[in-house]
């Protein structure tokens, strides 16, 4: 993590929390900690998002609260710094859930949304190529996410991504497809994910892991039980945050780094990138 990603994490918390502590609702809390990792451009997200292997960018996103369940998400949308704020204007605007690709880029346009540019080819591939670079490049990935509880004990969790290197156009990972990439019920806690998404979404690793706390398992030992699940059974790769409603939390990850923070308003907020 460098120095700059470390700040901008920890301007992120400062802000949600104070928001919270002002009175403002959960969600625009959890929204607001993922539009300044959005905004910044230095991580995988928003203005820092990966172009898929035709050039473009194209962004997923979601966010829930654990009350009444409620959730919105949008995939493959493109041209807009702030997926998660469309994510919660689906579920704020309409009866549905998520939104895909051109219709999702259409609803943010029509709400006003900040845009950005999509991308451009530099020169046109056929699939065949798009196949072959898939095998060359290198893999990273990441995803920028939140959970959060409020003083009645309600909890909420979002996310927003970019992808992974080596996407084929029109790839949807865990990110916006609930259970897989997050999950918030206040019967059992929050869950935000990172990491390759095909691997979380065959597990449904945020889903299972608020099984696990509803269970009374504490969030140490749901993540870690899941993620060891993700590693033995389908060799995945991912980190999570997860809080429970009585506040106790956990930031787990089976890969090498997880740049990650939490932040209770006292003191300064802890920031680091390894929390095994």
């Amino acid at each position: 993590m460098t120095a700059p990603q470390a700040a901008c994490l920890q301007a992120a918390l400062e802000i949600g929390y104070h928001l919270l502590d002002r009175g403002a609702s959960l969600l625009a809390a959890v929204e607001q900690v993922i539009r300044v990792l959005e905004q910044s451009g230095l991580f995988n997200a928003g203005k820092g998002a990966r172009r898929q292997l035709d050039g473009v960018r194209r962004m997923d996103a979601s966010i829930m609260e654990g009350l009444s369940l409620r959730a919105g998400a949008v995939a493959s949308i493109e041209g807009i710094v702030h997926p998660i704020a469309a994510a919660r204007l689906v579920m704020e605007e309409t009866h549905h859930v998520l939104l895909v690709g051109p219709m999702a880029t259409a609803f943010a346009r029509y709400f006003k949304l900040e845009g950005q540019q999509t991308g451009r080819l530099i020169r046109r591939l056929s699939y065949g190529a798009m196949l072959e670079r898939k095998q060359l490049l290198r893999d990273r990935h990441g995803t920028v996410g939140a959970v959060a509880r409020d003083r009645s004990g309600t909890v909420a969790a979002g996310a927003s991504t970019g992808g992974i290197d080596r996407m084929l156009p029109g790839r949807v990972g865990d990110t916006p497809i609930i259970g897989c990439g997050v999950y918030a019920d206040n019967q059992s806690g929050a869950v935000s994910m990172t990491g390759i998404g095909e691997g979380i979404i065959r597990i449904a690793a945020a889903k299972e892991i608020c099984d696990r706390l509803a269970l009374r398992q504490s969030p140490v030992a749901a993540a870690k039980a899941v993620l060891k699940k993700l590693v033995t059974r389908i060799d995945g790769a991912a980190g999570a945050l997860v809080l429970a409603p009585n506040g106790r939390f956990a930031i787990r990850h089976v890969t090498p780094r997880m740049a990650a923070g939490w932040w209770d308003g006292n003191g300064t907020p802890t920031v680091g990138d390894q929390f095994q």
